[in-house]
C-alpha cells in the first residue's frame, strides 16, 4: 500500500534491456525489500522466474554466490521457448560490498539473456556501475508522502486524525509506521511529535521496548539485539536457559520488526541498533554477558560447522567485534564514492606518475619494475569519472619468493622470513608491497580504504588457507596504534632503506584458524577470554590448539614469566631468579632442560618459544596464534 508509484518505476527498470541491472537504495527501515516483495509477485504472476537471495547470509566471495545460486532455482541460461526470463534479486547488498567489482565487471556482463539482476542497498552505487554494458538504472527510495501513509494507516484500522498524528511521528518512515502501529494500542498518548526525524526508529524501538511487559520477551529482544542473528541453540546460551529457548525464539518470531531468514531470526537492523544501544548503555554488564555467551556458543558451533556455512559464523564473530577498525573494514558504514578494479595496461602512466611523486626514484622504479614484471599483482582506485586516484600492489606466495629476483630489500626481506618461518603445507600468505593515492601518498585517505576493503575481499577468498599478511609502510608512528591491536607485529630484520628512506613491515600471522581463528582472538580479547583460556593458573594448565595440557610448576612458572616479556628476549639468569629463585652460577643447565619438556608438551606450537643465542629464551609475539 502507498508504494504503487514506486512500483511502477521499479517495474519499468527491471524489465528494460536484455540482462539490465537495477539498484534500489535507501536507508534502513524504507521499504525496499517490501517494495522488491511486490515486484517478484506482479513479475511471477507474468510468467517471470524471480530468485531471491539474502547476502546477509552468503560468503561474500564467487563461490559463496555460486553455492548459494546452486541451491536456488536460479537458471544459468537464457529462459527456454520464449519465456519471460527471470530476475535475480540481491537483498541487503550492502554487507556484500567487498564482492562489488566482481559483480560488476564479470557476473552481471554474464548474466544470461532475458536475466535481469536487482541490487538492494542502503547505500547509493558507485559511480562506475552506471556504464555498466547493458543497462544500469538505479532509483532512491524515500519516505512515503503523507497522503500515502494516511491512506496506509487508515487501511490498518485507523482513523484519519490518529492516522494523521501517528505520520507526525514516523514522517512516512515504514518501519516507524509499523513500530507507532504496534505500539499505539498501549501507549495512545505517543509524545514524539518534536523528536528530529533520524531518532525516530530510536525513539519508538526504545518506547515499544518499554512496553514489552512479558519478561521471556524483553529478554530475548535485548540478547537477540547483541548478536547478528540469533537461533534456538544460541538464544539459550544468551539467555543462560535451555528450557525457555524455544518459547523465547517463537515470541521473538511474532514481533513486527524480526525477520526469519534462512540461517535464523533476524531483528532488523535499526530496531537491533537501538535496544542494543540502549542495553550497552544502560546494563553494560549485561551487554558484556550477552556478547562472551555468544562468543562461546559460536566457537563451539563453528567447530562441527560445514565448510558451506562457515560464512555465518565469520560474520557473526564480526559483528561482535566492536573494534571500529576492523568492522569498518569488513562492513563500511558510509558510501564509497570509490571502485577498485584490476589494473590495466592503460594504466601505466597512472601508477609511474603516483609512485614518482610520493617515492624516491629508487623506490619509484622498484614498483615500475614489479608492474613489468608482474602486473597482475596491481589494482587501481577509480573515481565518479574513471580516473585513477590511487593503486596498490598486492603479492602472493609465489610472487614474494620470486620477488627475490628483482632486489627488492622490502620483498626480499618477506622471503627471508618465510624461509626461517615456513609455512605448514597448503597454506598462503599476502604482501601489500604499496598503496598509494594520488594525492595523499600512503596516509589514510578514501582511496586507502577502499584498498583494505579490497584486501579483506581476498582475504575471506583465501579462507581457510590464509595464514600471514606482511605489510610494509613508511611513516610507522601513523599506523602502528591501529595495526598493534589487529595483531600485526614488527618483522624481524623487516627494516630497510631504499634511496636514504626507511621502510619498514610488520606481519600477522592469524594462526592455524586462519581469518576465523584471528577474528575469534580479536573478539575473544575484548571479552578478557583470551588469556583466561591460554593459560589456567589454578589448574596449571595451558590450552594448545584446543586442548589443555598439565604443566609442572617450573614449567608453569617459566611459560607465565614469558608471556609477561612478550616479544623481549629473557636471559637464563632473569628466568632462574624470577622462576626458581635463585641466581645464576654460570654452570646450570636447568633452565634449559625445562625449555625442552615445555616445547615437548607444546607440540607443534613449540616454535613459539625462541632460542636467542647468547642470551635465553623469548616468547614470540604472535604465540597465542601458534598455541591456536
Amino acid at each position: 500500500m502507498g508504494r504503487n508509484a514506486e512500483l511502477a518505476t521499479l517495474d519499468a527498470l527491471t524489465t528494460a534491456g536484455e540482462h539490465a541491472v537495477a539498484y534500489l537504495h535507501g536507508i534502513a527501515g524504507i521499504g525496499k525489500s517490501a517494495l522488491a516483495a511486490a515486484l517478484g509477485e506482479r513479475l511471477a504472476v507474468q510468467g517471470t522466474s524471480v530468485v531471491v537471495l539474502d547476502c546477509r547470509a552468503i560468503e561474500p566471495t564467487s563461490r559463496g554466490l555460486a553455492a548459494a545460486l546452486e541451491t536456488s532455482e536460479y537458471q544459468g541460461h537464457p529462459p527456454a521457448n520464449g519465456g519471460n526470463g527471470q530476475l535475480l534479486v540481491l537483498d541487503h547488498y550492502e554487507v556484500f560490498r567487498l564482492m562489488d567489482t566482481w559483480l560488476r565487471q564479470e557476473f552481471a556482463p554474464a548474466l544470461p539473456r532475458g536475466t535481469r539482476l536487482l541490487l538492494i542497498s542502503r547505500e547509493p552505487p558507485v559511480a562506475a556501475w552506471f556504464a555498466l554494458p547493458g543497462g544500469f538504472r538505479s532509483m532512491a527510495l524515500g519516505p512515503m508522502p503523507e497522503r500515502q501513509a494516511v491512506d496506509l494507516l487508515r487501511g490498518l484500522g485507523f482513523r484519519r486524525v490518529e492516522g494523521e498524528r501517528l505520520n507526525r511521528i514516523a514522517r512516512g518512515h515504514p518501519l516507524a509506521l509499523t513500530l507507532a502501529v504496534a505500539g499505539a494500542a498501549e501507549h495512545p498518548e505517543l509524545d514524539l511529535e518534536e523528536a528530529a526525524s533520524s531518532r525516530v526508529v530510536d525513539e519508538l524501538s526504545r518506547l515499544y521496548l518499554n512496553e514489552v511487559r512479558d519478561p521471556l520477551t524483553r529478554r530475548a529482544l535485548e540478547a537477540a539485539s547483541v548478536v547478528r542473528r540469533v537461533t534456538e541453540p544460541l538464544l539459550a546460551a544468551l539467555l543462560d536457559d535451555e528450557d525457555d529457548a524455544g518459547d523465547a525464539l517463537e515470541r521473538l518470531r511474532e514481533l513486527p520488526f524480526v525477520d526469519a531468514g534462512r540461517d535464523g531470526l533476524v531483528v532488523h537492523e535499526a530496531v537491533r541498533e537501538a535496544i542494543g544501544g540502549l542495553l550497552r548503555a544502560t546494563n553494560p554488564v549485561r551487554h558484556r554477558a550477552h556478547r562472551r555467551a555468544a562468543w562461546h556458543e559460536l566457537r563451539a558451533e563453528v567447530s562441527d560447522a560445514a565448510p558451506s556455512e562457515l560464512w555465518r559464523y565469520t560474520a557473526d564473530m564480526l559483528y561482535l567485534i566492536e573494534n571500529p577498525v576492523v568492522r569498518e573494514a569488513f562492513f563500511p558504514s558510509g558510501a564509497q564514492p570509490l571502485a577498485v578494479e584490476p589494473a590495466r595496461p592503460d594504466d601505466a602512466a597512472s601508477v609511474s606518475a603516483i609512485a614518482r611523486r610520493h617515492e624516491p626514484p629508487d623506490a619509484a622504479e622498484l614498483l615500475e619494475r614489479w608492474w613489468s614484471e608482474e602486473p597482475e599483482t596491481f589494482s587501481v582506485v577509480r573515481d565518479r569519472d574513471g580516473v585513477a586516484t590511487g593503486f596498490f600492489s598486492l603479492l602472493t606466495t609465489d610472487h614474494i619468493r620470486r620477488g627475490q629476483m628483482l632486489e627488492d630489500p622490502v620483498v626480499a626481506a618477506w622471503a627471508r622470513h618465510l624461509r626461517d618461518e615456513p609455512l605448514p603445507r597448503g597454506q598462503v600468505v599476502l604482501g601489500l608491497r604499496r598503496w598509494l593515492d594520488a594525492e595523499r601518498g600512503e596516509l589514510p585517505c578514501p582511496s586507502q580504504a577502499a584498498c583494505w576493503l579490497d584486501v579483506k575481499r581476498a582475504y575471506m577468498a583465501l579462507r581457510p588457507a590464509l595464514r600471514r599478511m606482511y605489510v610494509v609502510v613508511h611513516d610507522v608512528p601513523t599506523y602502528w596504534p591501529v595495526v598493534e591491536k589487529l595483531g600485526f607485529r614488527p618483522l624481524a630484520d623487516g627494516q630497510v632503506e631504499i634511496a636514504g628512506r626507511p621502510y619498514a613491515s610488520v606481519a600477522l600471522d592469524f594462526g592455524p584458524g586462519s581469518v576465523d581463528g584471528w577474528l575469534a582472538r580479536l573478539v575473544g580479547a575484548e571479552l578478557g577470554i583470551d588469556e583466561e583460556r591460554s593459560l589456567d593458573g589454578e589448574a596449571r594448565e595451558l590450552s594448545v590448539r584446543g586442548q589443555r595440557i598439565a604443566l609442572t610448576p617450573l614449567e608453569f612458572g617459566l611459560f607465565a614469566h614469558l608471556r609477561e616479556c612478550e616479544g623481549r628476549a629473557v636471559s637464563r639468569a632473569e628466568l632462574l631468579r624470577e622462576v626458581w629463585g635463585t641466581e645464576f652460577t654460570g654452570g646450570s643447565n636447568v633452565v634449559d632442560a625445562v625449555v625442552r619438556m615445555l616445547r615437548r608438551k607444546l607440540g607443534p606450537a613449540a616454535p613459539a618459544i625462541e632460542t636467542v643465542r647468547g642470551t635465553g629464551y623469548r616468547l614470540r609475539a604472535d604465540w597465542r596464534s601458534a598455541l591456536g
